[in-house]
């Protein structure tokens, strides 16, 4: 049985080599390598050691067998991950900027990764699921992906679960004021939400960050886990806040870095762990997830992580 269930977008994702080479113009690239953000979640906390299930869709082609072997080799309960004729898998081609910043062009829609749905969510991954997570960009992707994830998300809920989400907003895939609007019925049902600065104040409509995580947590949300990038993050509560320092790495790849964060925190939540030892784990997971080329290159085993914050001085003990 499942502790957390992931449900959205399965995807390969193609990149450029170099940084500064627009999508427009002819270069190099590297890839397929599998993607998607509930699937790199996935990924992460089935290495750190979750019993985990992925709800998604992708091609009878190449590109879906490379994610479909690679969530397997993973030990991730796949049974809701369907093989669809006729359709693409999802693709997503990436350049980078040396500002940090991405460029994207998503094949999605129109592909396999679309159609998610409610039908392929059995019973027996529901046994015993303590957490489901959604993502901002699964609920932009699809009318049939939005109410699977809405109907899984009830259903967890209903069951005394957790609901987790993350905002992660793809103006490229629905304008931001509409993802506001999707992510609506499950902020109203998630105990957890995992912003950056942006999607806090896109979320609340406050351009203040504690202001932000307050307004959030007037309603069911608990936990408002703040992510800074290289500033580490800072986790809010009705209690108070606690800022977590970031650890030191030499980024190459910050895709899905976000991610193995959420994965990380639901895995140390499922594990009873106080908040603060929580949030040093989950920083240290999204730390290293960005120092390898490939969004699910960057998913470590728990004792890769545990080595790196001893080598860091800050063990989790």
């Amino acid at each position: 049985m499942a502790t957390i269930i992931t449900i959205g977008e399965a995807l390969v994702e193609i990149m450029r080599t170099h940084r500064d080479v627009p999508l427009s113009a002819p270069g190099e690239w590297a890839g397929p390598f599998p993607s998607g953000a509930p699937a790199i979640a996935a990924s992460a906390a089935a290495r750190l050691g979750a019993s985990v299930a992925f709800i998604g869709t992708v091609g009878a082609d190449a590109f879906g067998d490379c994610i479909a072997q690679r969530l397997a080799a993973d030990g991730i309960d796949c049974s809701g991950l369907r093989r669809l004729e006729g359709h693409l898998t999802g693709i997503a081609f990436v350049a980078y900027r040396s500002d940090g910043s991405r460029q994207f062009i998503f094949h999605l829609p129109h592909s396999a990764a679309a159609w998610v749905e409610v039908a392929q969510i059995s019973p027996g991954i529901l046994e015993g699921a303590r957490f489901v997570h959604i993502m901002g960009s699964s609920l932009s992707v699809s009318d049939t992906m939005r109410e699977a994830c809405y109907w899984l998300a009830r259903e967890v809920h209903t069951r005394g679960g957790m609901v987790s989400l993350d905002p992660n907003l793809r103006p490229e895939l629905m304008p931001v004021e509409r993802i506001r609007e999707v992510c609506q019925p499950i902020l109203d049902i998630a105990s957890i939400v995992f912003p950056s600065g942006e999607e806090l104040a896109t979320l609340s409509g406050e351009r203040d960050s504690v202001a932000g995580a307050q307004a959030l947590l007037r309603g069911n949300v608990r936990i408002v886990a703040l992510k800074k990038g290289e500033r580490g993050s800072t986790l809010f509560t009705r209690e108070g806040a606690l800022d977590i320092p970031p650890y030191r790495v030499t980024e190459v790849d910050p895709t899905g870095a976000g991610d193995c964060f959420d994965a990380a925190f639901l895995v140390g939540l499922a594990e009873g762990w106080p908040l603060e030892r929580v949030g040093r784990f989950a920083n240290a997971v999204g730390a290293l997830a960005t120092t390898r080329l490939g969004p699910m290159e960057g998913t470590f085993r728990r004792e890769e992580v545990l080595a790196f914050m001893a080598e860091q001085g800050r063990p989790l003990e």
